[in-house]
């Protein structure tokens, strides 16, 4: 089962948000329907643009405590090196599901 180290941010890219799970559609569903703790369902951060999967919980644990330690510029150009538009990336994982099912 993969895990996920993921970023999202709210419709502005103002806000950062770094998160692990084990199932990316789903927490992303979960922040957009305001159901996730309140600093995320507060500032509307529900937007995926950034996503790292990890093999095992831990290392993306890690990871994400390693990112949540950086400052907003670091975490800009790390997201900017794959997403240089900071984009909706939901979409495009969602198409990558479906075609490897």
């Amino acid at each position: 089962m993969p895990y996920y180290l993921y970023i999202v941010t709210n419709f502005f890219n103002k806000t950062l948000y770094v998160g692990v799970t084990n199932n990316l559609l789903k927490r992303i569903g979960q922040h957009k329907n305001g159901l996730v703790d309140s600093f995320t369902k507060k500032y509307k951060v529900f937007k995926l643009i950034y996503f790292e999967e990890y093999k095992r919980i831990n290392q993306a644990i890690v990871r994400e405590k390693q990112l949540k330690n950086w400052h907003r510029d670091w975490k800009i150009n790390l997201i900017k090196q794959k997403n240089p538009e900071m984009k909706d990336l939901l979409r495009y994982y969602k198409d990558a599901e479906t075609s490897s099912a």
